[in-house]
């Protein structure tokens, strides 16, 4: 028989507000969020496992040495909906955690959390973070849409006094903008009514109209993937920034199932090439460059 996997812990809905209306804040607690560790970054991200829509239960993936990936779901039930999620904030005094969910029509997590009643559980998975920059960075600039604002939020809150920062930051609406505190000098740039799925982004335009310092920085990049290409192009190709003063994170795919779709259509030879690259133990951001070139050919 199949054990839970181990690193799977569940979390309880102590609290729930909306911080804006595009924006629904939840804190889970419970006892077995005593043993959640976290990384202490600021783009601390995890899986979220949601009871099964239609049956209101949880099938969680247990330990299989002889699957690919080490883990596997029970055969012939459907499993759990799982998405990663950024952690808000984690109070390690009091083992809260923190997640902010984007109200939107459809989407698992967005149903979910727009529902979720007091008492409520999720499953939560092992953290990590990708925010690193280079430890005598003078300057950093944060650029997001609406799905990247919990991690900025969360990596702005944690500056240290003497940081320089700017934020750039993508909502549908004025009603969205967040009032978020610093002991950094931090420059908030809001972008209303554009991307998120709404309409063009705005984003790769007002990244190539900064003038950036000249001293030793670092650029952090999240919102829809296809829309940070270019960006990730500029910062790469055209500032010709070293890999690790940026970072560029694709958090979600504007119309997804479409997208998908035309993935799966591909040859399987171009297939087998993109999973052979992603394996390989090339520079990341080589790696990135010879993905993003075969998408692109291919209309994705």
């Amino acid at each position: 028989m199949l054990e839970i996997v181990v690193s799977l812990v569940f979390g309880e809905v102590l609290h729930k507000e909306y911080v804006t209306p595009g924006m629904v804040r939840i804190v889970f607690g419970g006892e077995e969020l005593t043993a959640f560790e976290t990384t202490g970054t600021g783009d601390e991200y995890l899986r979220l496992h949601f009871p099964v829509p239609a049956t209101g239960k949880f099938v969680l993936p247990a330990e299989d040495p002889d699957a690919p990936r080490g883990w596997r779901y029970p055969e012939g039930e459907e499993p759990s909906p799982c998405q990663p999620y950024t952690v808000r904030r984690f109070d390690s005094e009091t083992s809260c955690m923190t997640i902010d969910f984007v109200v939107h029509e459809g989407g698992i997590a967005s149903d979910w959390a727009q529902k979720a009643e007091i008492g409520d559980k999720l499953a939560i998975g092992e953290s990590r973070g990708l925010y690193e920059p280079p430890a005598d960075a003078r300057w950093q600039v944060f650029v997001a849409d609406a799905t990247g604002l919990p991690a900025l939020g969360r990596l702005i809150e944690q500056l240290p006094a003497g940081m320089s920062a700017k934020a750039i930051v993508e909502v549908v609406d004025e009603s969205h903008k967040q009032q978020i505190t610093s002991s950094a000098d931090v420059e908030f740039i809001w972008l209303v009514g554009s991307g998120n799925g709404v309409a063009p982004s705005k984003l790769p335009d007002a990244v190539r109209a900064m003038n950036l310092p000249t001293e030793l920085g670092y650029v952090g990049v999240a919102g829809e993937s296809t829309m940070l290409r270019d960006i990730r192009k500029y910062l790469r190709h055209e500032l010709k920034l070293p890999g690790e003063q940026y970072k560029v994170i694709g958090y979600w795919t504007y119309k997804a199932e479409v997208w998908n779709a035309k993935y799966e259509a591909l040859d399987e030879s171009v297939r087998a090439a993109l999973d052979a690259a992603w394996e390989s133990d090339r520079d990341e951001e080589e790696i990135r460059d010879e993905v993003e070139k075969t998408l692109e050919s291919a209309g994705l």
